[in-house]
């Protein structure tokens, strides 16, 4: 009966099979079996989850887009510092989906949902420690960021909203983040078509006042995005208790284990420095760009946020490679963990080079679907054209980046990051806006060249195999 289940299983399917297969959810044992078609299922469905959660972003500059350049900057302003909540949700994140794979991969379940629970507490402390002070302290921190009299009036709300509930974003990432270590990949997808429709229909509502809502402006895109976020990490937590085929947390599991949160915030911390030095990079950029002006950062940010609704898709296939890394390593296959890699970050490249193709030749139309400010568009079109130029070496970098954690080696990416972009990216940004005459294209052309000089290092240290030995 198990060698016909294993025929059965490795029987080629057609690409519809394979596409709901993966979308319904697979009962595949990544670690066994064609390496081609794990990546496929679990790649499809966390690429649509990226797809999902960078619509959150494309959606609220949209709409926000409709009201005024101040409107933008203040999306953008308040996106660059909610970068460091996004690196605390996505350090915890990739750690919890380290340890968790790393357990499934051993056939421990009830270790996974161990791990899993610690991770929602460290979650929920971390985020009220980080959303309380935000909260109250939201106008001066726009200011602190280059922020206009007129642009701190009308979005100390938006910012106050989008900072103080930080608590949605990072649980969102981190209970996908057990189900993505789990194989569970279809869930996390399915929990972000959740949020999502939800943000769709309150966006405009809250933004323009229809139907029954009130006319809320910009403040109105940051509620609709904290109860559609909020919503989901509920049901998140449904589905865990209920359980799924390969992880559930037991009522008797959630408690305090030091022992796991001490090996888990171990792992965190690194990640969540190495999230924060590559996410505070581009608060420096921001900080940089407006400089030049509201006309600059509005289109800057419009150009951010395309670029960011395909990278996003493409963090799918990153966190398809680290499940992969994870669950081969708990089962002692190093060589089909490195395999898995190199092979994602090719079909990454194909990905993202098609992209960019597609950017660099249609960029004023993309961007003027944003605004109709000839000026605002001026600086989007350069903005998506220039970081285009780099897709091709920043699609295997972010893979290789990204194994590396799926080992729980977040080490290495730290220091790749802390040299890529603090000690190399924004000085040269500095000098060849400010210095050299370039303007705000010489920030847009320093991020390029920066990209390509992490994706060379980590390819070259990726090669060296002693992630392979990691332990957690």
């Amino acid at each position: 009966m198990e060698v016909a289940t294993a025929v059965q299983a490795e029987r080629p399917l057609t690409m519809w099979a394979l596409l709901w297969e993966s979308l319904a959810g697979s009962h595949q044992d990544y670690t066994k079996g064609s390496l081609n078609r794990a990546i496929v299922l679990l790649a499809i469905p966390m690429i649509l989850e990226m797809v999902l959660e960078s619509l959150f972003a494309v959606v609220d500059v949209y709409w926000v887009g409709r009201l005024n350049a101040n409107a933008i900057a203040t999306v953008g302003l308040t996106e660059s510092m909610l970068t460091l909540i996004y690196a605390v949700a996505m350090g915890l994140s990739l750690s919890t989906t380290a340890m968790v794979a790393r357990r499934i991969g051993e056939k421990n379940p009830e270790g996974a949902a161990e791990a899993g629970m610690q991770a929602i507490v460290l979650g929920i402390a971390v985020s009220l420690l980080m959303g309380l002070p935000a909260m109250f302290m939201a106008p001066q921190l726009l200011r602190a960021m280059g922020a206009s009299p007129e642009i701190v009036a009308s979005g100390s709300n938006y910012a106050r909203i989008a900072l103080g509930g930080n608590a949605v974003v990072v649980l969102l990432f981190l209970n996908n983040g057990i189900f993505r270590g789990a194989g569970d990949a279809s869930i996390a997808m399915r929990l972000l078509w959740l949020s999502n429709v939800i943000n769709l229909v309150l966006d405009p509502c809250l933004i323009f006042g229809w139907g029954p809502f009130p006319k809320l402006g910009v403040t109105g895109a940051a509620l609709a995005t904290f109860t559609g976020r909020g919503l989901a990490v509920l049901y998140q937590f449904y589905r865990l208790l209920k359980g799924t085929e390969r992880i559930r947390i037991l009522r008797s599991q959630v408690r305090l284990n030091l022992e796991v949160m001490w090996r888990l915030l171990r792992v965190s911390l690194t990640g969540i420095v190495q999230f924060t030095i590559a996410n505070t990079s581009w608060i420096g950029l921001v900080r940089l760009v407006s400089v030049f002006g509201a006309a600059a950062l509005a289109g800057y940010t419009i150009g951010v946020r395309i670029v960011i609704f395909v990278i996003l898709p493409s963090w799918g296939l990153c966190n398809a490679a680290a499940t992969l890394v994870g669950q081969n390593l708990g089962a002692k296959q190093p060589e089909r963990a490195e395999t898995s890699v190199w092979r994602t970050g090719f079909y990454n490249m194909l990905f993202l080079g098609g992209i960019g193709i597609v950017f660099i030749i249609f960029a004023g139309p993309i961007v003027h679907l944003f605004t109709q400010d000839p000026e605002v568009a001026l600086y989007g079109v350069s903005t998506l054209r220039i970081l285009s130029y780099g897709n091709v070496g920043f699609a295997y970098g972010m893979v290789m980046l990204q194994a590396f954690n799926g080992a729980g080696d977040t080490v290495t990416p730290t220091i790749v990051n802390l040299f890529g972009f603090w000690l190399f990216e924004i000085p040269l940004a500095y000098w060849l806006s400010l210095r050299a005459g370039f303007g705000p294209k010489g920030v847009f052309y320093s991020i390029v060249i920066a990209e390509a000089c992490v994706a060379a290092a980590s390819i070259l240290l990726f090669r060296r195999g002693k992630w392979k030995t990691r332990q957690i």
